[in-house]
């Protein structure tokens, strides 16, 4: 891994962004005073509400953090199939009692702001999620002393990272929690996904840059997996989400382990791009019929999201989990640190044993 990544956390342990109230600065202080490398979400925020986020985690840290930028949506021309996904929602929005949200609430999440923001008040750490930054800004942040990531989910798009000049590629895998970082959002490709150690191996055989690698991962035998196959650090977002440190509403943390909740699926119901989450009623009844429309659809059932968490009501909610969701603990975000990082010593520990027991070929070779 980059000297210029490794000097900024001991441990190869990243705490993912999780956008919408989960990655609060308590979360990221704790995983970076534990030696991870934790992450601020300024998705779905102003720039200045990031910005107040930025002073609040310094109050709380010294040690160094990321922070997570959505690159600007392309214009959406089907308003028609927004409008008909609005109608079928009308249900949902008398059910809650609450009014549909605007869906033309604006494409960019303020990225030129807090972009403007980061290079005025550079952090350390800055990735970026649904597409890759202009040369010309990932220079800017690099003059300003930050380390760049950005994350991708083919070979192409790693390919495409590492031309526009970050430091280091975010390797995500279809197992992952929450939205997919597809650069562009193609619906052919919604069953496309490539798993993570299969993605690694592709990206890690034609892209020279340091890979984080993201997707499915709750234990540090998993970590060990990862950076035995060419990761450089580990990135964690549904192990972290259900520490009480996390954001998430009660109702979400406890859908991680409950059995009414067997499954995850990516899905379009709620914001208009492929997510994965915990499958429940409005994902079942709206998946299906929800565009390739983001963020109109976010924007669109914002406020039912609000309203089913308010009523605590699960099977109206979000519910993003990645694929290892039942492994979820209920610890202290530094105590599962320390956790995680026994395991990955352990599974470490293990490897020459199990690398001494192969079997041998015929030949004399391992298999």
């Amino acid at each position: 891994m980059s000297s210029a990544l490794t000097d900024l956390f001991p441990h190869p342990i990243v705490q993912a962004p999780m956008a919408g109230g989960v990655s609060v600065p308590q979360l990221v202080a704790a995983v970076a005073e534990a030696g991870g490398l934790g992450f601020l979400a300024a998705g779905y925020k102003t720039a200045d509400g990031m910005y107040q986020e930025i002073k609040q985690l310094r109050s709380l840290t010294g040690r160094p953090f990321g922070v997570n930028l959505f690159m600007p949506q392309p214009e959406y021309a089907e308003t028609g199939a927004v409008e008909v996904y609005a109608h079928q929602l009308a249900g949902e929005a008398a059910w809650y009692e609450t009014e549909l949200g605007d869906p033309d609430s604006g494409r960019d999440d303020g990225y030129d702001a807090k972009l403007a923001v980061l290079l005025d008040n550079p952090v350390p750490v800055v990735s970026f999620h649904f597409g890759v930054p202009s040369r010309e800004a990932l220079d800017s942040l690099r003059s300003a002393g930050t380390f760049t990531l950005v994350t991708a989910t083919t070979v192409d798009e790693a390919l495409a990272v590492e031309r526009a000049g970050a430091d280091a590629v975010i390797v995500q895998g279809v197992e992952a929690g929450g939205h997919q970082g597809t650069h562009r959002d193609t619906p052919e490709n919604d069953r496309a996904g490539i798993g993570l150690l299969s993605l690694l191996a592709q990206v890690r055989a034609s892209v020279g840059l340091p890979i984080v690698a993201a997707g499915g991962l709750m234990r540090g035998s998993q970590i060990a997996a990862v950076l035995a196959a060419g990761a450089s650090a580990a990135q964690l977002g549904t192990a972290f989400l259900a520490t009480p440190e996390s954001g998430a509403h009660a109702v979400h943390k406890q859908a991680l382990t409950n059995p009414l909740f067997v499954r995850t699926e990516l899905t379009r119901a709620f914001s208009g791009r492929p997510a994965r989450g915990l499958v429940n009623r409005f994902l079942r009844e709206h998946g299906p019929y929800a565009p390739a429309a983001y963020p109109e659809v976010h924007h669109l059932t914002s406020p039912l999201r609000k309203a089913a968490a308010k009523a605590g009501d699960a099977q109206g909610m979000a519910l993003w989990a990645g694929q290892g969701h039942r492994l979820a603990r209920e610890l202290p975000a530094g105590q599962l640190v320390e956790v995680l990082l026994s395991e990955l010593a352990e599974a470490r520990t293990a490897l020459p044993e199990l690398a001494v027991d192969a079997p041998a070929d015929e030949d004399g070779g391992d298999r």
